[in-house]
């Protein structure tokens, strides 16, 4: 009869630069993790329909924010033109072509 004996497991064990690592790998995960569900939530599927208005003598950001906000915050939508336009300054000029969202 032969006896079997036990095999050695041996037992590891992290250093505290080791720990540190695991740590940083994991929380660098979560983070991208995180990264592409917020990514993904914020894109839209279609664009949003607009309009080309070309600007009169006298009109201003305001006038033309205040007559395409629908009821909303006239200073959202004012933000709004100059971001969909690009827009480095509030005044415009007459002429000036501008994309406002379509009624």
């Amino acid at each position: 009869m032969s006896t079997v004996h036990p095999t050695h497991v041996p037992v590891y064990r992290l250093t505290r630069r080791g720990r540190l690592v695991v740590f940083v790998l994991a929380f660098l995960a979560v983070i991208a993790v995180g990264v592409a569900l917020a990514s993904g939530s914020m894109a839209t599927s279609e664009a949003e329909q607009t309009t080309t208005i070309v600007v009169e003598p006298g009109q201003t950001l305001w006038s033309i924010a205040s007559s395409v906000s629908d009821g909303d915050d006239v200073r959202d939508t004012l933000e709004h033109l100059v971001d969909l336009n690009g827009l480095d300054t509030k005044v415009l000029q007459a002429g000036q072509e501008l994309e406002v969202p379509a009624s």
